[in-house]
């Protein structure tokens, strides 16, 4: 699938009642801070170089 082919079809599902009730809960998760630290630590973990 191309990506605004991708980009089209999200945008279409955003503007729905599911994917705004989704869109307000992804906001609301991202505003915890617990929930930042999480995504931090998994972002450096992926970051960090292998061994």
């Amino acid at each position: 699938m191309a990506l605004s082919n991708m980009l089209r079809r999200l945008k279409q599902w955003s503007a729905t009642p599911q994917g705004r009730r989704t869109m307000d809960q992804a906001r609301r998760a991202a505003a915890d801070p617990r929930n930042r630290a999480r995504a931090q630590r998994f972002l450096a973990r992926l970051r960090a170089p292998r061994r």
